[in-house]
């Protein structure tokens, strides 16, 4: 940053902060409404202009940015305006990160100070009914457009109030756009719809930012629009269009006096109890997985479901540990047989060197035999010659493996074959 632009960015800084203390000072705020605030906002600025030149541009930005302040998220509100940043971390006031395009920068930007962080912080979590505070600082919530985010607060979070943000497309991610970007190809979309209007059980698996969230919401509008569809999540992302039938269900914490909770095991256990025709659970981590893969394995089929693992066997090892937390006197042998039956699909989904997501394999579980759970690969990522180290270049290809239990498909009444 040159000297102009150093100069600039601090003349900015300091009129918002007059114009701020200015309104904080001479206006009621509890009785002033969003327009009033943003009318009287807009008439300081004027003045302030006066004296000092302006343009229209750095007038509206002003004019954003101390409303922004006072009623809104601060610097977060120019930056969640950016449909090109997908992802933002603060790590305290000083330290906030972006992502863009696939690759992570630092922001030449900062809260005024820890409490203004907090305030903000205190205003997301107050929108979605929950609370976090030194007896609770972990919390995950969302924003008024669907955005995920994570709050850790001190003394948990050593570097000050810590925010991760997870944007929210404003349009919902479909099949297509994931052939247009290259993930899959057609005919591969093709055989997906095909699996899930024939009610396969597909587990979507996958590291962090490889795209679980975003693969699964394109796949359930494989869903036929007649049927009744559960979804379950703990902060409500997905965006399933043109199913009317549709019950959205989210968790809640407890209060502060530790009671309320409601957890993923609790929304499955009563989603049963719904007449589901399909169960979405939004991503398993713990003992859940023992509820979703028993109603898996009583007639609840077609259900779909995302998991952190780095490849499609620490997904079914990761499966055994989360089943044994909430049963942990239930062999090993057992557990392998409940996850063999239950899971029909396993879609594995891995974020590239050059920062792309691609579906890495699609394999299917075809059962379980001498203590193990049997594997069948249908599909798998293989780079080419256009390969470099800065751009994968690759496709995904058919192996010689036919699908083993194609019995979902006859009953369907499809004959193509997978």
């Amino acid at each position: 940053m040159n000297i102009v632009e150093n100069s600039t960015k601090k003349k900015e800084k300091k009129l918002s902060e007059i114009i701020r203390e200015d309104i904080k000072y001479n206006v009621d705020l509890t009785r002033t409404s969003d327009e009033e605030l943003k009318k009287i906002i807009e008439e300081r600025v004027a003045a302030v202009a006066e004296d000092n030149y302006m343009s229209l541009r750095e007038r509206i930005k002003l004019t954003n940015e101390v409303y922004g302040s006072i009623r809104g998220l601060g610097i977060l509100d120019l930056i969640l305006t950016d449909d090109q940043v997908t992802e933002i971390m603060i790590n305290g006031k000083d330290n906030i990160f972006i992502e863009k395009k696939g690759r992570l920068e630092k922001l030449d930007a900062s809260f005024e100070d820890d409490k203004r962080l907090e305030d903000i912080i205190q205003r997301i979590v107050a929108t979605s009914g929950r609370e976090v505070n030194q007896s609770n600082p972990i919390v995950d919530t969302r924003l008024k457009d669907g955005s995920r985010v994570n709050v850790v607060l001190p003394p948990v979070a050593l570097c000050g109030p810590t925010v991760t943000i997870r944007k929210f497309s404003k349009t919902p991610m479909t099949i297509e756009k994931l052939i247009q970007y290259g993930s899959i190809t057609e005919d591969i979309a093709r055989k997906l719809e095909l699996l899930v209007r024939s009610k396969y059980n597909i587990f979507i698996s996958g590291g962090t930012g490889s795209g679980k969230t975003t693969f699964l919401n394109a796949l359930s509008n494989y869903i036929p629009k007649d049927e009744r569809v559960i979804t379950i999540e703990d902060s409500a992302e997905l965006q399933i269009v043109g199913i009317s039938n549709l019950v959205r269900l989210e968790t809640r914490n407890a209060n502060t006096s530790g009671v309320g909770e409601i957890n993923i095991r609790d929304l499955i256990k009563s989603s049963l109890r719904m007449r589901p025709e399909r169960i979405v659970v939004g991503e398993v981590r713990g003992a859940e997985a023992l509820d979703m893969l028993q109603a898996m394995n009583t007639g609840h089929d077609g259900s779909l479901s995302t998991g952190h693992a780095n490849s499609t066997h620490d997904m079914l090892s990761r499966l055994e540990t989360m089943v044994l937390q909430g049963a942990a006197g239930l062999p090993l042998d057992a557990i392998r047989q409940q996850i063999a039956s239950a899971l029909d699909i396993i879609i594995h989904l891995t974020r590239m060197r050059d920062h792309s997501r691609k579906v890495a394999e699609i394999t299917e579980v075809a059962g379980y035999e001498n203590g193990r759970i049997k594997l069948n690969t249908l599909y798998r990522f293989q780079e080419d010659e256009k390969s470099t180290i800065e751009k994968v270049s690759g496709s995904l290809n058919r192996t010689e493996n036919p699908l083993i239990n194609d019995f979902k498909l006859r009953l369907a009444g499809i004959k193509e074959v997978i």
